[in-house]
């Protein structure tokens, strides 16, 4: 009988404390900023053994201090909706299921900016339906209980740039040595390219698919909606 409760209750049982705790801590992230995120630890793991020489570089800065051309630039490279949905792109999402039906495997996901935040504040970088599920779960969570602006703030200060290095403080450290208040329209063009492969980029610096993704977000920032 044991064996049954452990298969039959168990699960379940740790799939709602886990939800339980992923509710506490973003009602606690709506005024307090995370001291480290699960995708950090996850990463930082991985490098202790191929990179033992990389140092976490997270550092936390507000909302208003954060330059608004950066901010542009993400909504134009990431999530054009942002200011509009609530969490989900569900045209993104049918188009990412068909790319995944074709290639037998799950590559894409469509995701939001609300639901790039729930990722790395909760889960980590495996790709199943599993784990889409339980982010959509957590994003439901996040747009119900925090404002968009919040939302951004979190997500800015937690996307990660380079070996070790996160949100758009230490980002705008790292390759121009200026604040992230300062960045200018093309330095943050280049910083919004390099999200959906950071270490890609940082091993290859001279991809010239940085370069073309660059110009393209360049483009579209001007018509960039940010939350109210």
């Amino acid at each position: 009988m044991k064996w049954l409760f452990r298969l039959l209750v168990l699960p379940p049982l740790a799939l709602v404390l886990f939800n339980v705790y992923v509710y506490g801590s973003i009602i606690s992230y709506r005024a307090v900023a995370p001291h480290q995120t699960a995708f950090m630890r996850m990463r930082m793991a991985q490098l202790a053994d191929t990179r033992p020489e990389v140092r976490l570089d997270y550092r936390w800065t507000a909302y208003p201090h954060i330059s608004v051309n950066l901010k542009k630039a993400l909504i134009a490279s990431e999530d054009a909706n942002f200011a509009g949905h609530e969490g989900f792109d569900w045209n993104g999402i049918k188009n990412a299921m068909r790319r995944n039906e074709k290639s037998g495997k799950v590559r894409a996901g469509g995701s939001t900016i609300s639901q790039q935040l729930a990722k790395n504040l909760f889960l980590n970088e495996k790709r199943s339906y599993w784990r889409k599920a339980e982010e959509a779960a957590i994003t439901a969570m996040l747009e119900a209980t925090t404002d968009k602006d919040r939302i951004f703030e979190l997500y800015l200060n937690v996307i990660e740039w380079d070996y070790g290095v996160y949100g758009a403080q230490a980002a705008a450290q790292r390759f121009f040595h200026t604040d992230a208040a300062r960045l200018s329209k093309a330095q943050a063009a280049q910083l919004a390219a390099r999200v959906p492969a950071p270490l890609r980029y940082a091993d290859n610096p001279s991809d010239p698919r940085l370069r073309s993704k660059t110009n393209i977000i360049l483009r579209r920032m001007g018509s960039a909606a940010l939350p109210e």
